[in-house]
């Protein structure tokens, strides 16, 4: 079987190759701080798994195997072994890696109750059905993520993810910009450049899709509470240090202010992206000297002669 490249692997020139809008050392904190948060996994998460499973129906192919990418995160098992009850189901976390001892841990960022995890010698094998939830929005090189996710997708068979688009929180972010307090969140990218950045790494016919969610909290506290569930701000250029007391209050009433509609509830908006595309046969390049693999040779013979030897 192909096996997926190894983590360090380095992003090809193209759309969407490496940025810099997320901080490693913070993003890092962020994964440390969910692995050992013992918590239920987010609402939104949930709500947006169940969303995207709806779109499960309009894919004719019938997945025998189904890789979950950064399950730990995604609220998704449930509804995959409902969708597709006789498939057999993978997860990793949203590095590629299987997940540590789930049986010890009760955080969400771990918690995988009846998933089979990948070897992590090797990683997992290709997939028929790619599904990640609510993870894309967490990478910064998304060529590489793509190449890997390229790799543990068969041959024939399709990718189906969600993410955070560039309008999530726009309200938060004007509230930031007018008070002078920094960035509130990371730059998210936008749907046509993800959509770009898949035909570069070799998936075919990729479908876009967004729509906006709005979601209302009674006080600026439960949302911030709310928010601080989701993850952190991972910005590069957020503002460095501690924050006092009195700017927290600051905080809550600049918000209050802002956010705050004639129904007596603060108000922010959520983009959410859905995709998905699929991995075509290997097509051998017409050069002086080709190369192409095994896997992908067997593959080319196999369609050329779909019935066997006679």
């Amino acid at each position: 079987m192909e096996q997926p490249p190894a983590p360090a692997l380095e992003a090809p020139a193209g759309p969407a190759g490496r940025g810099t809008h997320i901080d490693p050392a913070a993003l890092a904190r962020l994964r440390r701080q969910l692995d050992q948060a013992e918590q239920p996994a987010p609402w939104l998460h949930g709500e947006i798994a169940r969303r995207m499973a709806e779109r499960l129906p309009l894919i004719r192919l019938q997945p025998q195997s189904v890789l979950d990418w950064g399950a730990q995160a995604g609220s998704s098992q449930a509804l995959l072994a409902r969708q597709y009850p006789k498939a057999r189901r993978m997860a990793v976390d949203s590095l590629g890696q299987p997940p540590a001892d789930t049986a010890k841990s009760g955080s969400w960022w771990r918690r995988l109750t009846g998933e089979r995890a990948a070897p992590a010698t090797s990683g997992p094998p290709p997939a028929d059905l790619l599904w990640s939830n609510m993870t894309l929005h967490w990478v910064d090189d998304l060529a590489g993520l793509f190449a890997r996710w390229q790799a543990a997708t068969a041959i024939d068979g399709f990718l189906m993810f969600s993410c955070l688009g560039p309008d999530t929180l726009r309200e938060l972010q004007a509230t930031y910009r007018s008070a002078g307090f920094g960035s509130p969140g990371s730059r998210l990218v936008d749907m046509h450049d993800i959509g770009d950045a898949l035909v570069h790494a070799g998936f075919a016919d990729p479908v876009m899709d967004m729509e906006q969610l709005t979601l209302t909290w009674d006080s600026a506290q439960a949302m911030l509470d709310e928010l601080r569930s989701l993850g952190r701000n991972t910005d590069p250029q957020r503002h460095a240090g501690l924050r006092t007391p009195r700017w927290h209050v600051a905080l809550l009433e600049r918000l209050d202010a802002g956010l705050r509609r004639p129904d007596g509830r603060l108000h922010l908006t959520f983009e959410v992206i859905y995709g998905h595309a699929f991995r075509p046969p290997a097509k051998a390049r017409v050069a002086a000297q080709t190369e192409i693999s095994l896997g992908d040779m067997r593959e080319m013979t196999r369609r050329r002669n779909p019935q066997g030897p006679r």
